[in-house]
């Protein structure tokens, strides 16, 4: 079996910085035509000469002959700059602005602390049609970790919609049923990115014969109905919800240790993952929209051009890959894949 697709897009990629861009651009380059770069770097990526600099930093590690493109979002802080916003829109690399309730996941201490701190510049993004990227969920430490998606609708996502309802958002790494029908059923211009790990695997995974680190992200993988209405949206050819991996690299030290960061790395296989999830429900004829098509629709970009094929191919996941000088562990380590990407 081979299948032919436009070269897919991500959606939702975190790259970090430095030394470690080697890594990870190269695996996301061999996959993905664009990615949408986030933002939550230490020092945060808050402007956009920030995000240009960030940027050439991306292109630098890109490898030699490779045509990939990073695009960038910008980190909403409580004082972010309203009068910025315009520039954004009118720049040709950045797209989005992130939106992430401080304390809420990995270096996102300097997030938004109250919604109503940023009108002003949600204000002048629904004006300008910049899209918010949002980390939807309740931070609140009387909210169970489990709630917090759910209760993030509830008490942030709907108010701000019915105060912006131009506003473009679109729901990052959705993990919930309750997720998948807003997004499915808003009367307002509301899209979603969802991951491979979460259309894979339900929270049994993070337990099986012990703690098992690297499956363990933010926001957590949820119970099995959950992951069920997830890959039937994702598989639906519903146009609002499309590919974001949220790809998130942490040296092996830092996942396997007593308090570990949260997050899945599945850039080196991304597709391959999402094929697999979609063929389990003898849905692969509609990966392409999902991969290749909505995101950029979404974004009002132009659709990819170039072609990659996938092969029912088996091959086995390396143990570790490096990391700058450090070593990552990739989701399915050791373990055997069904679909491999080539071109």
């Amino acid at each position: 079996m081979s299948l032919r697709l436009l070269r897919p897009d991500d959606w939702h990629l975190h790259l970090r910085d430095g030394a470690k861009l080697t890594s990870t651009v190269a695996h996301t380059a061999n996959q993905f035509g664009r990615a949408l770069v986030m933002p939550n770097l230490k020092p945060p990526v808050i402007t956009l000469a920030q995000a240009a600099g960030y940027r050439e930093r991306i292109l630098a590690a890109r490898p030699a002959g490779n045509r990939f493109e990073p695009l960038m979002a910008l980190y909403l802080t409580d004082n972010s700059d309203a009068k910025e916003v315009a520039a954004v829109k009118q720049s040709d690399f950045a797209l989005a602005y992130k939106l992430y309730p401080a304390g809420a996941t990995t270096n996102s201490d300097a997030g938004v602390t109250g919604i109503e701190k940023v009108y002003g510049v949600l204000a002048e993004m629904e004006k300008h049609g910049v899209p918010l990227c949002v980390h939807g969920e309740e931070t609140d430490h009387h909210v169970d970790i489990f709630d917090r998606e759910k209760v993030f609708i509830d008490r942030t996502l709907i108010p701000t919609l019915k105060r912006f309802p131009g506003l473009k958002v679109v729901f990052e790494h959705i993990t919930t049923k309750d997720a998948a029908e807003f997004v499915r059923d808003s009367e307002h211009q509301v899209a979603a990115t969802i991951t491979a790990h979460h259309l894979l695997y339900n929270r049994n995974a993070i337990f099986q014969g012990g703690i098992r680190p690297h499956y363990y992200c933010l926001p957590v993988l949820k119970r099995e109905h959950h992951r069920a209405a997830l890959l039937d949206a994702a598989t639906s050819g519903n146009a609002r919800f499309f590919l974001g991996t949220d790809s998130a690299p942490h040296a092996v030290h830092t996942k396997e240790a007593s308090c570990g960061c949260a997050g899945c790395y599945t850039a080196h296989a991304a597709v391959e993952l999402y094929a697999e999830a979609f063929a389990s429900v003898g849905k692969l004829d509609r990966l392409e929209g999902f991969s290749s098509l909505f995101g950029s629709d979404w974004y009002g970009v132009a659709r990819p051009t170039e072609y990659v094929h996938l092969h029912q191919e088996e091959w086995q996941v390396p143990a570790r890959y490096a990391f700058g000088s450090d070593e990552i562990v990739p989701l399915r380590a050791g373990e055997a894949l069904r679909y491999k990407l080539v071109g």
